[in-house]
């Protein structure tokens, strides 16, 4: 290959590195909003290091005639995996399952949700990988005391209430409290990659840490993506 031929292939790499670049951005602002998994919390229904596409607007976000069209609207459901910001910290993003809608009354007994007084099937996702059931009693610190017993509580007008699926290891409603509808950022609706290796848990460490750590996701690209997750609808 010639100096000539190789410059033309190397500038329409990066050509096509700038359109994808600019697409995406497009897409995360107007469209659809990129999100990934930096915790076990919802295992196995989502994998740490797993990448979704989440739709913005079918919580009735979308700020014009035709995206409403084009992005039909409904309201939030029971079931619904649902990317918000935290209570606690707004600056962050959060994903959970949707489990109660506002005026619904949860309780948990010995780890079984129930809503309304009815026993919530689990849907083959929910699983619980701690086989000890911690009682709500107040010498227990509010991670174990709330975890398996808790309730009841009614959701509040305009609020969601939302837990993982992985019950057991997840830090959600049950904690912190039902979340702000005005907080709720869309629904996933598909994983687009699925990476095992190492995931970053979005804290800000500099540019060489976050040079290094793309390094590292780049040789491990071939190897380490879960190639059977690509383009996987989570429910």
């Amino acid at each position: 290959m010639t100096a000539a031929a190789a410059r033309s292939t190397l500038r329409e790499y990066l050509e096509a590195l700038l359109i994808a670049g600019l697409f995406l951005g497009f897409t995360n602002t107007f469209l659809v909003k990129t999100f990934f998994i930096p915790s076990g919390s919802m295992e196995d229904t989502l994998l740490v290091g797993d990448h979704l596409f989440v739709n913005r607007f079918v919580f009735g976000a979308a700020p014009s005639a035709l995206e409403r069209a084009l992005l039909p609207e409904r309201a939030p459901r029971r079931g619904d995996i649902v990317i918000f910001r935290s209570p606690e910290r707004p600056t962050v993003d959060l994903v959970k399952r949707l489990v109660g809608l506002p005026g619904d009354t949860l309780r948990i007994v010995d780890k079984q949700l129930y809503v309304n007084g009815e026993r919530m099937a689990d849907g083959g996702y929910v699983v619980h990988k701690d086989p000890h059931t911690y009682p709500n009693r107040p010498f227990l610190d509010d991670q174990r005391r709330l975890r398996d017993n808790f309730g009841p509580v009614t959701v509040p007008a305009g609020h969601y209430f939302c837990m993982g699926d992985n019950r057991d290891l997840s830090y959600d409603s049950r904690f912190w409290g039902p979340v702000p509808s005005r907080y709720l950022k869309g629904r996933a609706f598909v994983i687009y990659w699925s990476y095992g290796g190492g995931t970053s848990d979005g804290t800000w460490r500099g540019w060489r840490d976050k040079l290094a750590g793309l390094a590292r996701t780049a040789a491990g690209f071939l190897t380490r993506t879960r190639w059977s997750r690509t383009l996987h609808l989570p429910s």
